[in-house]
Order: structure tokens, then C-alpha cells, then sequence
């Protein structure tokens, strides 16, 4: 299968403007890059690094006036959906390989030890491995309200636990957080995914946050927001939390006029 995905920002800066940008997918898991290129307006001069979690950025310093930074790739992904295991068991702390556990410590945006006794309480006596991690997906979807007017940048899952109200990048803290509250492993995921096989969604295409839990030796992909097992996932980064993985970080005020986001199969 072959997509098409990619986003432009657009900003006005009074000043030089350095700023750490995340917009391009992971070559693994079966996906490859067929093209891809940078159109930025004006030309900006870009440096690449890997990030302690294996994240590709990019960095850069948006001049003052307006700016576009413009990201266009074209992807060969699976055509399968994503895996499922449902027998696939939870590891016990004592066995997590070193670079799983601080999975499963609290962060920024995931308190998960301010939530544990609610976690355990919801969550506590379901069958453990999937299941488990599949009936917090569940709770997320159905008690969490999706709204973008219904959550504001600094909420933590504390905050949407109380809410009930969110967007992707909320329902994925609030699993995350479940999930370490029980001693599961899990990660912040976001990435594109374009509308295979769903109904299109009357919003404009954003980017997508979903989730990744270690059981039985390896990383599972999850999505509380939508909940099923989706095509064309092309991860863009992971972390603990959205804190690890913003798509730009600037060391200033620009003020981000504009966003657009394409994620689309290409048919021809």
C-alpha cells in the first residue's frame, strides 16, 4: 500500500526563531520511503539527529516574517491492519528488559501514580495481558468525550480523568497512564493515519496519538481514541508522553498561524 503524508506549518516571527521539528514517519516495521522532500518558504537550512528514543528531528531556525515549513512524503506501508495477540501475557516488572522500564514511571502529562488507586480499581480484576489492556482502551473510548475545544495544552490524564473530555492526544495519556498504574509498559505514539476503510470524519485531517504496550517480549500498538485495528499507520515518534514527541518545539513566540496535515492512499 502507498500513501501519501505530510503537513505544512505556517508562522509569523518577530525575531529568529530556533525551533526542533518531528513531522517524519520511522522507516521500520515494513514502511519505506519511495520520495520525500523538505519546500520550505523561504529556504531554511535544516540539520537531522536521532533522539534518545529513536526519533528522527530536524532543527532549524524560522526567520522573521512569515514562514512555511512544508514536509511531503510519499510511503510504502503494510497492508495489513494493525497486529493483534489476544493471549499475549503481561511481563513482570522483574523481567522487563532495562530500556522497557521507565515505561512504566510517571511523567509529565501521565500521573499514573496519582491514578492508581483508580486504576486498579477499574482495571484490576480483568483478565491480565491483553484483555486487560484492551478493556482500558475500552473504558478511554466510551467514557471520554472527543472535542477540540474540550481540553487545553497542559492537560494531564489527571485532568481528563476528571474531565471526561479530550482529544487522541489525551484518550493516549489517560491509557498510558492506566496501563503503567498496573505495571504494563506503555508508550505515547502519534503519527499519520489516513481514513482506510472508515468513514471520513466531518474534521479536518489531523495528526494522529495512539499508544504502544510491551507484553509478551515486544510492543503492541493500541488506540483508545478509535479503538480498532486500523491500515496504514506511518509512525512519525514515541516517547513517554506528548511532552517527548511535539511535532515543533520552538526556543520563542512565533505564532503558528496555520496547520495542515495529509495522510491519503495513493491509488495510481
Amino acid at each position: 500500500m502507498r500513501l501519501q503524508v505530510g503537513c505544512e506549518f505556517m508562522y509569523e516571527a518577530e525575531v529568529a526563531t530556533h525551533a526542533v521539528i518531528q513531522v517524519e514517519p520511522q522507516l521500520d516495521g515494513g514502511v519505506r520511503a519511495l520520495d520525500e522532500y523538505w519546500d520550505n518558504k523561504p529556504r531554511i537550512g535544516m540539520s537531522r539527529y536521532v533522539d534518545r528514543h529513536g526519533n528522527v528531528c530536524r532543527r532549524a531556525t524560522i526567520p522573521p516574517g512569515v514562514a512555511s515549513l512544508h514536509y511531503n512524503a510519499v510511503l510504502e506501508v503494510p497492508d495489513d491492519p494493525d497486529a493483534e495477540r489476544l493471549d499475549a501475557v503481561e511481563v513482570a516488572p522483574d523481567q522487563l528488559p532495562n530500556d522497557v522500564l521507565v515505561y512504566t514511571l510517571p511523567s509529565r502529562f501521565c500521573p499514573s501514580d496519582g491514578l492508581g488507586d483508580e486504576a486498579w480499581a477499574l482495571f484490576g480484576s480483568s483478565p491480565p495481558g491483553w484483555r486487560r489492556v484492551q478493556t482500558i482502551c475500552d473504558w478511554v473510548h466510551s467514557e471520554v468525550r472527543f472535542g477540540y475545544l474540550d481540553t487545553r495544552p497542559l492537560a494531564t490524564a489527571a485532568d481528563v480523568y476528571a474531565s471526561r473530555a479530550g482529544v487522541c492526544r489525551d484518550f493516549a495519556h489517560l491509557a498510558v497512564t492506566f496501563c503503567r498504574a498496573v505495571n504494563i509498559p506503555a508508550r505515547y505514539v502519534f503519527g499519520y493515519l489516513p481514513d482506510i476503510g472508515v468513514p471520513p470524519p466531518d474534521d479536518p485531517m489531523d495528526f494522529c496519538a495512539w499508544i504502544e504496550v510491551f507484553l509478551d517480549g515486544r510492543w503492541w500498538t493500541f488506540d483508545p481514541r478509535n479503538n480498532q485495528r486500523r491500515l496504514g499507520r506511518a509512525l512519525i515518534a514515541r516517547g513517554r508522553d506528548a511532552l517527548d514527541v511535539a511535532m515543533v518545539s520552538t526556543y520563542g513566540g512565533p505564532m503558528l498561524t496555520s496547520m495542515t496535515v495529509w495522510a491519503d492512499e495513493v491509488t495510481d
